[in-house]
């Protein structure tokens, strides 16, 4: 790394259901990386989607602020400029006002900022960041196509239906009839595009089937519906890499409802994680395996967490996350401190691992040059 302080900038906020996480992981990783290291830089994105830049950017997201024109900035798709850019009502600034970054590291979790949309943004702009690329990101988003390109690759899912929010409102017999016959009672019903169990609801019998199903369609136009696996235990594995990505041990969450939900998981406390999971040395051995071959199935880089089911001694992969939760109560730090790499330098790895990519991708060819100037 640089001996001079590396500007990596934070992205939190976005327009997902997710907002209010993001705030509180950013706010823990704002306050885990080394200021001795690294000049931080907050940029925030507002519900409306506004980008803000300030030293206040996090008080005034938190606070609802739907846009300051004082601290009003953008990032621009331009690989010669690496710089946040002061908005002026509708032109850019002077370039008195850019703000050089060396570094981004995108926590918005959930669609327009964990599904690839920001990670092209910062292709364009060539600017190292942290986490999976644009496609890593947009097949960890979507978990229909992420549990199809694992069930081809042999990894274990469970059983699953999907289809589109015009099906449903055009066909909706037909698919009850679908459901009932691949997939038994209880099952989940899930928008295919979101984190954070956020609209995700455990359906026991038919009758409950529907509005469930409506409640997805609140937050996506693609539905997935899966078995739910009972009784099960819920295990998280962290995979930390690149090329050659490495699993945390596996830890256990004991849910304080009937399933790990947006309360379970942010707003009641009372869930529990248990870290390592007690489990036999073969098992762990297992998950950790299936947990890298996941990651590697799905492209991924930089970070990402895997939860599995467990029942007895079968394994099920639940899903990834490729930007994990960063708060202080969040399983992908927590595992990794358990298995010796602390939260501060956790994050040094994560930006050494960006920095290592970005660097390695700079070195492809970007043009050719053909025999004849066929093209002019």
């Amino acid at each position: 790394m640089p001996k001079n302080k590396l500007k990596i900038a934070v992205i939190f906020g976005g327009r997902s259901a997710e907002h209010e996480v993001s705030l509180v992981s950013a706010a823990s990783v704002i306050k885990n990386l080394d200021k001795s290291k690294y000049e931080v830089i907050s940029i925030g994105i507002t519900k409306e989607g506004k980008w803000l830049s300030s030293v206040d950017t996090l008080k005034l997201l938190k606070a609802g602020n739907k846009g300051n024109h004082e601290v009003e900035k953008i990032l621009i798709p331009d690989p010669s400029q690496r710089s946040l850019i002061k908005v002026n009502g509708q032109h850019f600034a002077t370039h008195k006002s850019k703000t050089k970054i060396d570094i981004i590291f995108p926590i918005l979790h959930g669609p327009s900022g964990e599904d690839g949309t920001i990670q092209g943004l910062l292709e364009l702009a060539d600017i190292p960041y942290i986490g999976a690329g644009v496609l890593g990101s947009a097949v960890g988003m979507d978990k229909i196509v992420q549990k199809d390109i694992l069930r081809q690759r042999g990894l274990p899912v469970v059983d699953y239906v999907y289809f589109l929010k015009r099906e449903w409102l055009t066909n909706r017999e037909a698919l009850i009839k679908v459901i009932n016959k691949k997939i038994s009672y209880p099952l989940f019903v899930k928008p295919a595009n979101m984190g954070s169990s956020v609209g995700i609801t455990k359906v026991h019998n038919q009758k409950t089937l529907a509005p469930a199903i409506k409640l997805a369609m609140d937050y996506d136009r693609k539905i997935l519906v899966e078995k739910a696996v009972e009784p099960n235990r819920d295990i998280e594995v962290s995979v930390l890499g690149n090329d050659n990505p490495k699993a945390s041990v596996p830890g256990e969450i004991i849910s304080s409802n009937e399933f790990y939900d947006y309360d379970a998981k942010y707003v009641d406390g009372n869930s529990k994680a248990i870290i390592p999971a007690p489990l036999p040395d073969k098992l762990t051995q297992e998950i950790q395996r299936l947990a890298v071959e996941t990651f590697k199935a799905l492209d991924c880089s930089g970070m990402a967490r895997v939860d599995f089911l467990l029942k007895g001694s079968k394994v099920w992969i639940n899903e990834l996350n490729t930007i994990p939760g960063f708060t202080s109560i969040s399983m992908y730090p927590k595992l990794w401190e358990a298995s010796g790499l602390p939260y501060p330098k956790l994050l040094d790895k994560l930006i050494r691992l960006a920095i290592e990519r970005h660097r390695e991708k700079s070195q492809l060819k970007t043009s050719y040059r053909p025999k004849k100037n066929w093209y002019k």
